[in-house]
């Protein structure tokens, strides 16, 4: 095998290694993974662009949503709702428990306390453009394996 290719595989290990150590991902991410074969090789990748695509714009909606004269609180907590379920069903636990403060902030958005909504909101926004960012070098990482002409080694749970 190619040393370099050798090293990229490598570095992709330790790089999966630490997303699961920084709670970037979960145990349910590698069930996704377990869902992709030959037949579907890039399973994972169109599941998580999906669900980023989505999620930036129930953070767009969010956001919106919260500045406006009549804050519909109902549609608040659904946006919510999908957003956490949505990190939950990938297994990104960090957006999950931001999306699940704002949820046990629901008192706030009853009690219609936009600062407090708008600080949760923050921090979701913060934890989604940081999953963002380490998925999206993940998944550059496999593609130069690639077209380098390796393979991903499959991912081990021992993580």
């Amino acid at each position: 095998m190619d040393e370099g290719l050798s090293e990229m595989q490598k570095n992709l290990a330790d790089y999966r290694s630490s997303l699961w150590k920084e709670g970037i991902l979960d145990s349910q991410y590698l069930q996704l993974h377990e869902l992709q074969d030959e037949s579907n090789p890039s399973f994972v990748v169109e599941v998580a662009s999906l669900f980023l695509t989505d999620s930036e714009k129930l953070l767009e909606d969010l956001a919106s949503d919260l500045v406006r004269q009549d804050v519909d609180f109902q549609r608040v907590d659904a946006h919510v709702d999908r957003l956490e379920g949505g990190s939950r069903s990938i297994g990104i636990p960090r957006l999950k428990n931001a999306c699940l403060a704002f949820r046990n902030l629901r008192n706030s958005c009853q009690e219609q306390n936009i600062p407090g909504c708008l600080q949760c909101l923050e921090q979701m926004r913060q934890e989604f453009f940081l999953v963002k960012s380490k998925l999206e070098a993940l998944f550059n990482l496999e593609q130069q394996i690639v077209a380098a002409g390796g393979s991903i080694p499959k991912l081990q749970p021992s993580f």
